[in-house]
């Protein structure tokens, strides 16, 4: 039986894990995509929709969509439409299905490097249980995190064999595989900084001074990344003038250079007190209302500083320490904060792959520790068992507050404080759901902390439109037009309020610069030409009308306005065009068929006017219009 153990052992520990991971992560089959990102990248999102097609494949390559440039994600979002459609359970389901891999491969390609079995296994086991991880596994629009992760394990594990027996194709693999990793998230860029790592540890290639034969020199090691090193490079520019485009990196003035470091050195102490007491998790951390308290920067500087002064003094003599502690500090670079992307301080899907490096030097120092001793190996195999079952208690526990937008929103207000993105986001979440007067409160909640800000004021405005508070939303619109002069759809909003207020001179003066700002604004340009059919300006009016048309050919509003336009200028032919465009739309649109009927009847196509009448009537035979023109038209058509 022992004997049956050790041969097989590597294989049951992966159906152990495999099944860890399906037995804590199962509930997100029944969970609902959030409206936080999921939108962005697959619920409104329509060519994702469509699947996997030529334009979709060619729209996956050049959008800068999301504020980032990750093809490879697009088309495994893509391909999850085309397969299962918007059945949200089953694209929960193949973000485990990646955790599954991504946890599978770790176990296998550090138990390649290092020779060791059992700290490899603990490794694996706390990455597939820790609660840190949730945020990559059960978010749908995370999907780029486990699937960049899936690459760069397999980019590892083929550096592996590549420096166990070194050939062309293998290092090729290696760049290949490394590239796809990119195309899936740019969070890749520190791969040559980690293949340097392991070449110090646990490969051992990497030796300072006279080597001993066989080993590579430092040059050699070093010119061997520069391949790595240069799609890194293009990686991040690309990825900077996507995100500063699509305005996901703010301006330094918006923190600040010093706030910047001071967020990146708390958030490098935050991240380990959360791997050992994950408490208070949250889909979003933003930064402190009232900055950072200078004693915290100082005494989370002081602790990286003592941390990192004795993980390399003791990397000197077990390299484990040093190169667990730099793949940490190292891996995290991209997303700390020093060029900030987005609006969060800090986020528990960044230590997907950086908590890696601080497991190693846990798993791997324990080991060492216990020795030889079978008193010390048990004590420490039930700690890692008593570790890895809070782990899988805790995740689960957290799971379930990501089983839809409501109760991520108010479990996110819950464990944060002045957390202005979240009032505003279930404000809008609440807004779509009909609960204006409680989304009201969100609104102004989110207002306290950030008074100056047009996107919120506008949101709070389109609330009490519902609320029919037209006067406060006014006033709102205008709030946030003075704090963002160009933004198109609030002068649109403003229109639409004014206009409500029979302001309709004011409501044309805000839809013409709507139309400024955007110059393929449709709505606003349909409105506009509404809003001057209501004062008789019907030329001006047929001229939006054609605008609309010319951007959004199937605005069928559009057309059935234009055709009034031009009957009440006695172009009866055209209108009549128009008229049969939306018939051909909505064939049972009852106004239409009388709107056309009475045109045909004064071109004296008595006939054809008599068809649409009674075609109304079978449509609603108690129509007043229809059955009192048609009464009418059958009365005049008798009289010689």
């Amino acid at each position: 039986m022992h004997e049956w153990l050790n041969k097989y052992s590597y294989f049951l520990i992966c159906l152990l894990l495999a099944s860890a991971i399906c037995a804590v992560y199962w509930p997100v089959v029944n969970h609902e995509f959030v409206k936080y990102d999921d939108d962005t990248y697959v619920t409104d999102n329509r060519h994702v929709q469509q699947g996997l097609n030529s334009q979709a494949l060619r729209w996956a390559f050049t959008t800068g969509h999301g504020s980032n440039w990750h093809p490879l994600t697009w088309l495994s979002h893509m391909l999850d439409c085309r397969l299962f459609g918007l059945y949200a359970g089953a694209h929960h389901l193949i973000n485990v299905l990646f955790h599954i891999a991504n946890t599978l491969i770790l176990f296998g390609v550090l138990k390649k490097m290092t020779k060791m079995l059992w700290p490899s296994a603990f490794v694996a086991a706390v990455f597939a249980l820790h609660p840190l991880h949730i945020e990559s596994v059960a978010w749908v629009a995370e999907r780029k995190d486990v699937l960049s992760t899936f690459f760069w394990l397999l980019t590892i594990w083929a550096y592996a064999r590549y420096a166990e027996k070194p050939k062309v194709m293998r290092y090729l693999a290696t760049l290949v595989l490394f590239a796809l990793g990119l195309m899936a998230k740019p969070m890749l860029v520190t791969i040559p900084f980690v293949l340097l790592l392991l070449d110090y540890w646990p490969l051992q290639r990497l030796r300072f001074g006279n080597g001993d034969e066989g080993r590579q020199s430092v040059a050699r090691l070093l010119l061997e990344k520069v391949p790595f090193v240069a799609l890194s490079t293009v990686s991040c520019i690309v990825t900077f003038i996507v995100q500063q485009k699509g305005g996901a990196v703010p301006t330094m003035e918006a923190l600040g250079l010093t706030g910047r470091f001071t967020n990146a050195t708390v958030s490098y102490a935050a991240y380990i007190g959360k791997m050992f007491w994950p408490v208070d998790l949250a889909v979003l951390y933003p930064h402190p209302a009232g900055g950072i308290p200078m004693a915290k920067v100082i005494g989370c500087g002081a602790l990286l500083l003592f941390l990192t002064a004795c993980f390399l003094w003791l990397g000197l003599r077990r390299k484990y320490f040093a190169v667990g502690w730099l793949w940490y500090v190292g891996t995290l670079i991209p997303v700390i904060g020093i060029v900030q992307v987005g609006v969060q301080a800090m986020a528990d899907r960044y230590t997907y792959v950086p908590m890696t490096g601080l497991l190693i030097i846990i798993a791997w120092a324990a080991f060492e520790l216990a020795g030889k001793s079978r008193i010390a190996k048990t004590v420490l195999a039930i700690l890692a068992l008593t570790v890895l079952s809070a782990c899988a208690a805790a995740t689960s526990s957290q799971l379930k507050y990501w089983k839809d937008s409501t109760t991520l929103f108010s479990r996110t207000l819950d464990a944060t404080r002045d957390n202005f993105i979240m009032h505003n986001n279930y404000g809008n979440l609440l807004k779509e759901m009909g609960n204006n007067e409680e989304a009201v409160k969100h609104f102004e909640a989110s207002l306290r902390l950030r008074p100056k800000s047009p996107e919120i004021h506008n949101n709070i405005a389109n609330a009490l439109m519902k609320l029919d508070r037209a006067a406060d939303a006014i006033d709102h619109y205008r709030q946030a037009i003075k704090y963002k002069s160009k933004f198109a759809v609030v002068h649109y909003n403003l229109a639409v309020a004014l206009a409500a207020e029979g302001s309709s001179d004011e409501a044309i003066a805000e839809y013409r610069l709507a139309i400024d700002y955007k110059h393929d604004y449709h709505d606003a340009m349909y409105n506009l030409g509404f809003e001057l059919s209501k004062k008789g300006q019907f030329q001006e009016a047929i001229d939006w009308y054609k605008k609309t048309i010319a951007v959004k050919p199937d605005h069928i509003i559009a057309h059935g306005q234009l055709g009034l336009a031009l009957a009440r200028l006695n172009k009866i032919d055209e209108a009549i065009e128009q008229f049969r465009i939306v018939l051909a739309a909505r064939p049972e649109d009852i106004e239409m068929h009388c709107n056309i009927a009475i045109l045909l009847e004064r071109q004296g196509q008595t006939d054809q006017a008599i068809k649409h009448y009674r075609r109304a009537l079978e449509i609603n035979p108690t129509n007043p219009q229809a059955q009192n023109c048609l009464n009418a038209l059958l009365s005049k058509k008798k009289t010689p």
